[in-house]
């Protein structure tokens, strides 16, 4: 069953108000009182890594999405004209560069401590 489209937007808008409303929270203090306490090391590094997962499982599911449109259609445009097995492979090779990016990225917040 195909999710109507509006359905994400409206999920992603919630996401981005929810995390705009918590740097808010995070910042906001009345005058004269004191900082907030700093997170505990350890809370920090569960919130990192929750952070890696998601920003790899997201990109990662995208790619295996995209990788399935474009190589379906792949595989038609290169049944139908074989010369144009090297065009289809890149396209099907920039789709799958968001999954390793992805990865990538999970990686360099993991190590960014």
């Amino acid at each position: 069953m195909k999710s109507p489209r509006w359905v994400v937007m409206v999920v992603l808008v919630v996401m981005a108000g929810l995390a705009s409303l918590a740097v808010a929270a995070e910042t906001a203090t009345a005058p004269g009182a004191p900082a907030p306490a700093e997170p505990s090391g350890f809370s920090k590094v569960i919130g990192l890594a929750f952070a890696a997962a998601l920003v790899a499982a997201v990109s990662i599911a995208s790619a295996g999405y995209a990788v399935a449109r474009v190589g379906s259609a792949a595989v038609g445009a290169v049944a139908e004209k074989p010369e144009l097995v090297g065009r289809c492979l890149v396209f099907v090779a920039l789709a799958e560069g968001l999954a390793v990016l992805g990865f990538a990225l999970a990686v360099v917040m993991l190590f960014a401590m």
